[in-house]
């Protein structure tokens, strides 16, 4: 069953950016923020128009405001609104160069944002990276990872998958097959044959294959890559498989994780429910509630305060 995406952020119709950036300027001079004001502003626009937004602002105030928004605000709401105000391909760069610097790797964000593209927005996503840093993506992520998760995701960044509505079933049961041949029917796994079956196939190609390979096999992809593999590369693939089936439910699973046990991982809830907003944040909430039973605005307001809570409920479109 296909899971249409639905945003919880609409572009605002009508739409006055001089008004806009006037209310924001408004809620920032004198003594005190009017925070309220600038979640209702930001919240309410989309990436597209807040960068408009913040070209009048410095057209008619001389001001960047970015750098009145950061003088003005702090913590996790400052950070959220930074989010929403940097172009979102810029922003999900921003992310991968995070997860790759200081001490350690965060390999789940590698996981979330690589393994989730088609190869259109990861084309986007390698240009933009190497404007903003002066160095490849791949070149960066070799240095970072090892092994077969490595080649994995080195494949998924070069670009080799399939355009976006790829199929071709007679080759789905070839493919099926060979991935079977890799794994169940033989000892040890032949991780090759899955990095490039994964890294290449179109994500509609791959929804093929795993019907095949459930046909074939009696087993669901799912099951096998839990039984051939482990770690990183276990992860990437399963990232891979829960975005072909459901997208919505993959991310409605990371939220669950980032808000599970003692303490939360602000930067995953942060990341997903900005760059989700305007694609399908609204198709997240319903799959959180059915596989959880418990909406996400309930589980994120126990977990957040103050003005965060405010922005990331205002975000997700209330309850």
């Amino acid at each position: 069953m296909v899971i249409k995406p639905i945003p919880t952020v609409v572009a605002a119709n009508p739409f006055d950016p001089t008004a806009d950036s006037q209310a924001l300027r408004a809620a920032m001079k004198g003594f005190g923020t009017d925070e309220q004001e600038i979640i209702d502003v930001l919240v309410a626009r989309t990436n597209f128009q807040r960068q408009q937004i913040k070209a009048k602002y410095e057209t008619e105030f001389e001001r960047d405001l970015i750098d009145d928004l950061k003088s003005e605000l702090g913590g996790h709401f400052e950070d959220v609104v930074i989010a929403l105000m940097t172009p979102s391909v810029e922003y999900l760069c921003k992310q991968l160069n995070d997860s790759m610097s200081g001490m350690g790797t965060d390999e789940g964000t590698l996981v979330e944002i690589l393994c989730t593209k088609s190869n259109e927005e990861m084309q986007e996503i390698v240009k933009a990276y190497e404007a903003m840093y002066d160095r490849p993506l791949a070149e960066q992520m070799c240095g970072e990872t090892s092994g077969h998760f490595r080649r994995l995701l080195t494949l998924i960044v070069t670009g080799v998958r399939d355009a976006k509505g790829t199929v071709e079933p007679e080759k789905a049961k070839e493919q099926a097959a060979e991935l079977y041949a890799a794994g169940e029917a033989k000892l040890g796994t032949d991780e090759e044959v899955f990095n490039r079956i994964m890294a290449h196939s179109s994500f509609d190609q791959l929804s093929l294959i795993f019907e095949e390979y459930k046909l074939l096999s009696g087993q669901t992809i799912e099951q096998a890559i839990k039984h051939e593999m482990d770690g990183e590369l276990h992860d990437a693939m399963m990232a891979i498989v829960e975005c072909v089936q459901s997208p919505a439910a993959f991310f409605a699973n990371r939220l669950y994780k980032a808000m599970d046990g003692a303490g939360t991982d602000d930067d995953t809830l942060m990341r997903i429910i900005v760059s989700r907003s305007e694609i399908d944040l609204e198709t997240i909430k319903k799959e959180f509630e059915r596989i959880y039973n418990r909406t996400l605005y309930s589980a994120v307001t126990g977990e957040t305060s103050g003005d965060y809570k405010r922005i990331l409920c205002a975000l997700m479109g209330g309850a």
